[in-house]
């Protein structure tokens, strides 16, 4: 491949086509796809039309559509790779450990993520981490960021009181904006790296749920040449009505070329599984009265999403236990808000047909369903409701958007899709097979349009494309999470070329 990043490609020659046309009109094995304007000019058997301008010879490789990740956390998720790793940590007393021997950060900080607590024999406790970190300031955010573990010294810092050192919810939520504000030089550097990452597992686009004001931070990183993906970035209740002042509708660009645009009105209405507070029909394992917690109500969530519709705003309500996506879709239907449910990991049976009648897609994180199995068989084991349910969702109509949550998970739409087709990360047997979905949903949940759309590469279309090393199609596993991205267009442009 000898065409440079940055490059506007005209040909790509010598590719196969997968999913639907991958036995090409032609009857041949090899195609090129003639670019124009951005968009897919022609599909000719190759060398059967004259190669003129920029060729990117795809050498035998498969020709997809570009790739999208519909929920991210950016800055967090740009930071994580700056803090102490606590992933696979297996206690409470080894993450303390971990963060006692940890290095202070420029800001006299030390800052962990991605703690899994639910299924430790040993409790995290305040007293635990203050033996271990002593006076310097502490923070280990959970990896589904709805709880974090501070020592003392970082809740006097934060001006906040835990008697066993952890925040939930809104307060964890604040901890990590706090954590995340940092100068923002660094962090425009650190997402437009992150970004740039993400292209070259071919990516073209994210949908970007951070907890700030991101049309500023777009701005900014738009002027620093920012480029590398198309971004559609959320608001919350925090800053719903500044986005309606400055007359910001959903699909609005806020720069000419239309790389970066509005998105939907983010709200959360329940915790999460990790932290044991997302809202379920059932009690926790060993509790008489935990049902998990409402953060927003049904009464203050049907006027916050009727003011967002009226202002041309769709909705992306985090709903993970089933009362919460019971209430979430109850509001979609009295509001005639368009949009998204953000997770749907724990659904009644009565409302898998809902998301298809009321037009509201489900944007799932397959990588959860395989990260979170154990805890779900823990704490979820007397729910009737269905955990995960990919594929009677997809089923009933609904349309699936995959993502990745990141920083919750990894930016990499490979391990999304893997996880969703085999629903295993591991040697393990795949937890409830009955939830895959074919590798070809996966794909189509895994693009601009998601899974109702499909994946096909047509005349006409937007030139967002990805050479890869291997046909998704027939992957195994493992081979789904090794594919190699040998290029990446964005509308034509080069954003990666390995």
């Amino acid at each position: 491949m000898s065409v440079q990043p940055g490059a506007t490609v005209d040909v790509v020659a010598n590719v196969r086509l997968t999913g639907p046309g991958r036995t090409d009109p032609f009857g041949t094995d090899l195609v090129d796809v003639h670019l124009g304007g951005g968009l897919v000019a022609d599909i000719a058997p190759a060398g059967a039309l004259p190669r003129t301008g920029v060729v990117l010879d795809g050498e035998g490789g498969w020709l997809l559509p570009g790739l999208w990740d519909h929920h991210i956390h950016t800055v967090q998720w740009a930071l994580a790779s700056r803090r102490v790793v606590l992933d696979g940590v297996g206690s409470a007393a080894q993450a303390a450990s971990l963060m006692g021997a940890a290095p202070v950060g420029d800001d006299g900080r030390r800052v962990g993520s991605g703690f899994r607590d639910a299924l430790w024999r040993d409790a995290p406790t305040r007293e635990l981490l203050d033996a271990a970190t002593g006076d310097v300031p502490t923070y280990l955010i959970n990896s589904d960021v709805h709880s974090v573990w501070l020592n003392s010294a970082a809740l006097r810092r934060e001006g906040m009181a835990a008697d066993d050192g952890i925040l939930r919810e809104e307060p964890a939520f604040e901890i990590s904006r706090r954590l995340n504000a940092l100068d923002v030089d660094v962090a425009d550097a650190a997402v437009i790296d992150a970004m740039t990452a993400a292209a070259a597992r071919g990516v073209v686009g994210i949908v970007d749920l951070d907890m700030a004001w991101n049309p500023e931070a777009w701005e900014r990183r738009l002027a620093r040449g920012f480029d590398a993906v198309r971004v559609s970035f959320g608001v919350y209740a925090s800053s719903l009505d500044r986005a309606i002042a400055a007359g910001l509708a959903t699909g609005d660009a806020i720069d000419p070329a239309g790389l970066v645009r509005m998105g939907s009105f983010k709200v959360i209405t329940d915790g999460s599984l990790g932290t044991r507070t997302a809202a379920c029909s059932h009690r926790y394992p060993g509790t008489t009265s935990d049902f998990g917690v409402m953060t927003v109500p049904p009464d203050e969530l049907v006027p916050l999403m009727r003011r967002a519709t009226g202002a041309r705003i769709s909705c992306a309500v985090h709903a993970i236990g089933d009362v919460a996506n019971t209430y979430a879709l109850d509001a979609f239907a009295a509001t005639g808000a368009t949009g998204t449910i953000e997770h749907a990991q724990l659904v009644a049976h009565a409302d898998i047909p809902r998301f298809a009648r009321l037009g509201v897609a489900a944007s799932l994180q397959p990588a959860h369903a395989v990260d979170d199995r154990d805890m779900a068989e823990e704490y979820w084991a007397e729910q009737t409701s269905i955990a995960y349910p990919m594929r009677e969702l997809a089923d009933a109509g609904a349309t699936l958007l995959f993502g990745s949550d990141a920083p919750v998970a990894a930016l990499d739409p490979w391990a999304t899709m893997a996880s969703a087709v085999f629903r295993t990360a591991d040697d393990r047997e795949a937890w409830r097979p009955h939830q895959r979905v074919d590798a070809a949903t996966a794909l189509a949940a895994s693009t601009t349009g998601g899974s109702a759309t499909g994946s096909a590469i047509a005349p006409g279309g937007v030139a967002d494309l990805v050479v890869v090393d291997r046909d998704p199609m027939a992957a195994t596993a493992a081979e789904m999470r090794a594919t190699v991205v040998q290029a990446t267009l964005l509308a034509g442009r080069a954003t990666h070329v390995g």
